[in-house]
């Protein structure tokens, strides 16, 4: 087996390509427009008992499947999107608890995953996610980077007055940082690769509410359910191309052996 064909024989883990990126920036989007909608506009104790089970079913394909299956990979990643702010906006809304303070807790609860991965398996690479207990950690860390990204997103825009704009603006200055690092300064791959995977979160999220959110808040005032909408199927036409491309790919390897 050649080295390059980790991406379809090894890991569960796609290659990370620009459409990787384009992919993951708009379910974080998506899912916090989508979470708006169901907890705002339709019965929000539902809405969250079908996010759970929408997530636990799209986790149980996941880990179902014996390889990478690009369209199971990123149902999933739409539904930790969703379901993560839900599990954000409740500890705000319903518990109480203030953006800063669950801001703090969701990255303690990140740094004890990363740090419990990498004592465990001795990498955080996400070229090493092979077995069940490695895809566990590494769902485990995503899960908390939504829910921190929704948290710090919040935060900044609400907390700190910043509007959702400016909270855009900043956080996609700092998603840039880790690739500037590490294609100038020769940065650590898979550091610059969690710093920037984490910063997508509340880049996306202040985007979505910038767009959704009503202009009296510092948003444009398109509401949920149009953002979601739109949303949704640009998600679901960079997926439609990141399949095609890896099925491709597929193709081309299976012939080449």
């Amino acid at each position: 087996m050649r080295m390059d064909e980790d991406w379809y024989y090894g890991t569960k883990v796609p290659q990370v390509t620009l459409s990787f990126w384009i992919a993951k920036i708009l379910s974080t989007a998506m899912g916090e427009a989508t979470s708006d909608f169901l907890v705002f506009h339709t019965n929000p104790y539902l809405s969250v008992v079908g996010g759970g089970l929408g997530f636990l079913g799209a986790l149980a394909l996941q880990f179902s499947t014996r390889r990478l299956v690009p369209a199971i990979y990123w149902l999933l990643v739409v539904m930790v999107s969703i379901f993560g702010t839900m599990v954000a906006d409740v500890m705000h809304v319903v518990l109480g608890v203030p953006y800063a303070v669950s801001t703090m807790m969701f990255a303690i609860v990140l740094f004890a995953i990363l740090w419990t991965w990498n004592s465990v398996e001795r990498s955080l690479s996400i070229h090493t996610v092979e077995t069940p207990r490695r895809e566990a950690f590494y769902w485990a860390t995503v899960i908390a980077t939504f829910a921190l990204g929704t948290a710090a997103g919040d935060l900044t825009a609400a907390t700190f007055g910043m509007g959702y704009l400016n909270s855009a603006i900043l956080f996609t200055a700092l998603f840039a940082v880790p690739g500037i690092a590490y294609f100038a300064f020769g940065m650590n791959e898979v550091a610059s690769f969690w710093v920037a995977y984490i910063l997508t979160r509340p880049m996306g999220a202040s985007f979505a509410d910038w767009f959704d959110k009503p202009v009296s808040t510092s948003g444009l005032g398109y509401g949920t359910a149009a953002t979601a909408a739109v949303l949704s199927l640009a998600v679901g036409m960079v997926v439609v191309y990141i399949c095609l491309r890896f099925r491709q790919r597929r193709l081309a390897s299976d012939m080449a052996e």
